[in-house]
């Protein structure tokens, strides 16, 4: 029972979703406003995870730059010293 339970809250702290949460299915939805405001809050949902990766992705670092032009001319020059050696 405590082994669940410290299971339950590390993933809840970790934000990993639950794996049995299912998603809405709208189209099995006969109502037609209901079905259209279940469509309005997955659209919602998919806006907000995409705004959020967004962001995560603005915020991690490069891991490389480009060449710059100045890098570029060393290069050239250092290739034109030395030949072979």
């Amino acid at each position: 029972m405590k082994l669940a339970a410290g299971i339950s809250i590390a993933l809840a702290i970790s934000g990993f979703p639950p794996a049995l949460a299912a998603t809405e299915q709208c189209r099995f939805i006969e109502a037609r406003l209901e079905r259209e405001a279940c469509y309005q809050r997955q659209e919602t949902a998919r806006a907000a995870r995409q705004k959020a990766d967004e962001a995560r992705q603005a915020a991690e670092q490069k891991p490389y730059e480009p060449m710059t032009q100045e890098d570029a001319v060393l290069a050239k020059s250092l290739r034109s010293i030395c030949r072979g050696c």
